[in-house]
């Protein structure tokens, strides 16, 4: 069993009382330890189900209000994109949107109507069912805070689900803070829906962003929950650390960014405090020299696509794939793409049974995925 590291170094490290090279050096031996040398990614179309959203963060530039780009994709986008991507060899539909914009819009209810739907929820198990049935593709939904229900009704198309915490503190929900007047984003609620996925045995990413106001103590406490809850239910296969970007759009976008020599601490501090068997991954689109987070003990860039923009930092285009592979090697490692779950989740104690099968006929022997086609971004 990983040692628990000691809370209060771990803010000594981040506020500099600490020197951080012993960190660093923890942090590269713990990923060898659990990883190796081998770096992976996950080849991706990024499937924006709906752009509009009950909630409000103020440095969120996807959630758009209906008239103002608020809006759904039909069944058919949703099929026009993953074709594409099956086409290039891609293997993760991410399924991202916007939290249960039926509660805000009337607009939502009627195309909701209009496609047979109750729900915003009842959409996303439909076109993650016609994607899993239809094409190579795995689906990968981030629909937000859900309930348990909607979990179970997951699983049968979803080798794996995903869910922010971005960070346990309260405060951030505070009058003039980020998450002010967002429901989805009070920590409790989203950590519910977290132990939810633990109790229907899904594999789960999880994560945190940093930079949006919370203070040193409260991003250690967030990756200390982070592991609380991993060891609790043994199901978040990944963790992501991802550093704020300001948009001009947006009601932060003069708040200060994460200066990445910084950040590699806080990278440095979740493989430390998740441990080594943990996936641990930085976004290579957030920051001009992504690869020096391979010294602070990475194994993992996410997902990226050959084929679509990442509609969450729309302004941040993916690293070209030969880009990718060539800095990863000069660091000392082998890329490799993989699938939406994980290698050590790929049986039967995780996955429902249909889709077991697919992703094992999918993937190579030792679990990891096969090269697209395209090696490149557009």
């Amino acid at each position: 069993m990983h040692p628990q590291p000691d809370p209060d170094l771990a803010v000594a490290y981040l506020d500099g009382t600490k020197p951080a090279e012993p960190l660093f050096v923890e942090a590269r031996r713990l990923r060898d330890e659990g990883k190796g040398r081998i770096v992976t990614y996950s080849p991706k179309v990024f499937i924006p189900l709906t752009t509009m959203c009950r909630d409000q963060c103020t440095y969120c530039t996807f959630v758009k209000p209906p008239g103002n780009g608020g809006v759904y994709l039909t069944p058919d986008d949703v099929m026009a994109i993953a074709s594409a991507g099956d086409e290039h060899g891609c293997t993760e539909a991410l399924f991202t949107l916007g939290d249960a914009p039926e509660a805000k819009y009337p607009a939502a209810r009627e195309f909701l109507e209009s496609v047979g739907c109750a729900t915003t929820m009842d959409y996303v198990v439909a076109m993650t069912e016609r994607v899993h049935h239809e094409t190579g593709l795995f689906p990968h939904a981030n629909p937000g805070v859900m309930s348990e229900e909607a979990i179970a009704r997951l699983r049968p198309s979803n080798p794996s689900i995903g869910l922010m915490l971005e960070n346990i503190s309260p405060r951030l929900t505070e009058p003039g803070m980020p998450h002010f007047n967002c429901p989805d984003k009070i920590p409790s609620v989203r950590v519910e829906t977290i132990e939810a996925a633990g109790r229907q045995r899904l594999p789960f990413t999880s994560g945190i962003l940093v930079g949006i106001g919370e203070n040193n103590q409260e991003i250690v406490d967030s990756i200390f929950a982070l592991a609380t809850l991993q060891e609790r239910w043994g199901h978040i296969q990944e963790v992501i650390i991802q550093n704020f970007r300001a948009k001009a759009d947006t009601r932060m976008r003069f708040g200060a960014e994460p200066i990445p020599s910084w950040f590699a601490r806080v990278v440095a501090l979740a493989r430390w405090i998740m441990g080594p068997t943990m996936n641990v991954q930085v976004p290579p689109n957030l920051t001009e020299r992504y690869e020096t987070y391979l010294d602070a003990g990475i194994n993992d860039w996410g997902g990226v696509s050959p084929l679509t923009i990442d509609w969450v930092n729309p302004e941040a285009p993916w690293p070209h794939l030969a880009d990718l592979a060539g800095r990863t090697a000069a660091a000392g490692f082998e890329l490799r793409p993989r699938l939406p779950v994980y290698p050590e989740y790929l049986s039967d104690e995780w996955l429902d049974p249909g889709v077991l099968v697919k992703a094992r006929s999918a993937s190579t022997a030792d679990g990891y995925g096969h090269a697209p086609n395209v090696a490149h971004s557009g």
